[in-house]
């Protein structure tokens, strides 16, 4: 995809007296783990033009001077009667306040958190606020009774989707959306999108998957032929199986073994960005997260989560050299209610100065509970390396877990049929990959040649991996193919632990590739790979990839190969 394309704001009919504005931006658009594919994103905004006439979700103002130039080009802002929102946040101040500059006449409709948020972001207590709670209908005329379904979150506690029974849309906010920019409005070819689909439900719906549930189950006594989605194609085409798939996925988080109660405030956003970044590395482990935001939830629902949690982790920014009044009574609620057995986490960002991680983590210390990842401390806007690590403390998390509850169980002897799949025997590579400032690598024995023409293999990549995030549709990779008699080396470093954000790359002999992936010069051979398809396969993903460039490094060498005796062990 091209990234050198201006923003542009892209409109469409998509039913009757209903237009979409489509905010394009064609590279990443900010630094959150869900933006991690790198494949642009829409701000999706809708007017519904009627007896009375409704704006839903105005863009963030990264959009404010296009959006505006582009609605004013076919409407005349004067005549706003209603400016909906599925959520508020700080991001889309600048375009509310430009449109009140225009139309100081719009009411705005929301749930009551949003309310309490939209005051907040625009400085004003006096705005004319609707607020929804889930009874009132909105009538814009001509059968556009609009109904209002809270779905909140801890993320968006104030999220509020919206139905017109007229077009049968239900316009979905954060739901069912995906961060892919095109030019294409509907899902047609829908299968395409599934990738996207699931990488964002995996980054902002599945620590919130008890939540999504919930929205579910009030969604469907909606009759929905189109979703209109926030970000991404609008959902038409693949409605009946992404909605499917939506249960399939909160089911597995609600199902897991294992829970984590991931209890954070944040006052920027930045240290939600991190809580989310941990949690994307909890869940791709295979252990479910029970996000809680302790400003909107009840004393008494924290304490049940962390009664029922394996483990806890604890995120704070820091306000006045203080950790805010919800983090605190959260912490109290910890200290009396988990067991010190319990694992913990600490986590923050601050501006200045970090005095109330270093509050959590000294209570917690002096309680004699044990740290799953070394306290994370982020001063302003977290960037990509520092999202990699804190992915990466999630996934440690989560497997000192795992590996804790193996430990209490009892191993059992291979069955024959393990033993009889592990003599399944692969060559021994290195898997190296580098996008930007993230970089990483995995021991990798589960390859193989999968076309001649082009020349393509697959490779099966664990979830839990960390150079997992590195390994989507259109990501490159260099395939390092190990010799025998000198692979022990190579085969050791890479089978070590590895901290959260750890260079893999220090102390080995590395050379770039010209897909930016470090080759390993004591290599057998190395193939450099671009991703082009990868299917979910159990535990695994199996990756398929193109080689676009390789070389024999040593032309008298042999393959090194790895035997198993049992298909549970690698």
């Amino acid at each position: 995809m091209s990234t050198n394309k201006p923003r542009d704001v892209q409109v469409y009919p998509i039913a009757t007296d209903t237009r979409i504005l489509r905010s394009r931006s064609w590279s990443r658009l900010r630094f959150e783990i869900e933006y991690a594919l790198a494949k642009g994103t829409t701000a999706n905004s809708y007017l519904i033009e009627s007896e009375k006439t409704a704006i839903i979700d105005p863009p963030g103002e990264t959009f404010t001077e296009i959006y505006l130039k582009a609605l004013q080009q076919r409407f005349y802002l004067e005549e706003l009667d209603y400016v909906i929102l599925g959520h508020v946040n700080p991001n889309r101040a600048a375009t509310l306040k430009a449109l009140l500059k225009i139309a100081p006449q719009i009411t705005f409709v929301c749930s009551n958190p949003g309310a309490i948020n939209l005051r907040a972001a625009l400085e004003n207590p006096d705005l004319q606020i609707l607020v929804m709670r889930g009874e009132e209908t909105l009538d814009l005329g001509n059968g556009h009774n609009l109904q209002f379904i809270p779905t909140p979150n801890p993320r968006y506690a104030d999220q509020l989707c919206t139905y017109d029974p007229q077009t049968e849309i239900l316009y979905s906010d954060k739901l069912f959306g995906a961060h892919v920019c095109g030019d294409q409005v509907f899902d047609e070819g829908w299968e395409v999108y599934n990738e996207d689909r699931r990488y964002y439900f995996d980054c902002l719906m599945a620590p919130h998957a008890r939540q999504v549930e919930t929205a579910l189950e009030k969604l469907a006594d909606f009759p929905v032929r189109m979703y209109a989605t926030g970000h991404g194609p609008l959902v038409r085409y693949g409605l009946i199986d992404l909605t499917k798939a939506y249960r399939e996925w909160s089911q597995q988080q609600t199902s897991a073994d294992l829970t984590v109660a991931l209890i954070y405030a944040s006052a920027y956003g930045n240290t939600a960005t991190l809580a989310q970044a941990i949690a994307r590395g909890i869940t791709k482990a295979g252990v479910a997260v029970e996000s809680i935001n302790c400003e909107f939830t009840e004393p008494e629902e924290i304490r049940a989560a962390v009664e029922k949690a394996d483990g806890f982790i604890i995120g704070s920014p820091t306000l006045g050299g203080h950790a805010p009044t919800p983090v605190q009574t959260a912490l109290g609620i910890v200290l009396s209610t988990a067991t010190n057995n319990k694992l913990a986490g600490v986590f923050g960002s601050f501006g200045w100065s970090g005095e109330a991680v270093d509050l959590i983590e000294g209570k917690l210390k002096d309680a004699g509970y044990r740290f799953g990842f070394d306290t994370i401390r982020v001063k302003f806007k977290p960037d990509d390396a520092t999202l990699q690590l804190c992915e990466e403390a999630g996934t440690d998390f989560a497997q000192a877990l795992k590996k804790a509850r193996k430990v209490r169980a009892p191993s059992q002897p291979a069955t024959n049929v393990e033993q009889a799949v592990g003599r399944i025997v692969g060559s021994l590579c290195v898997l190296t990959a580098k996008e930007g400032d993230r970089s990483s690598a995995m021991l990798a024995s589960w390859v193989s040649q999968a076309s001649f023409s082009p020349p393509g293999l697959t490779i099966a990549v664990a979830k839990e991996r960390a150079v997992e995030t590195l390994t989507h549709t259109g990501n490159k990779f260099v395939l390092n193919i190990l010799k025998e008699g000198n692979h022990l080396g190579l085969m050791k470093h890479f089978l070590k632990p590895f901290g959260p954000g750890q260079d893999r790359f220090a102390d080995v002999a590395a050379e770039e590739a010209e897909n930016g992936s470090p080759i390993l010069t004591d290599a057998l051979a190395y193939l450099e790979c671009s991703v082009q398809n990868r299917m979910e396969s159990g535990d695994h993903w199996l990756v398929y990839a193109t080689v676009e460039n390789g070389k024999l490094l040593d032309t008298d060498g042999v393959t090194a190969v790895h035997h198993r005796k049992s298909a549970t062990h690698y």
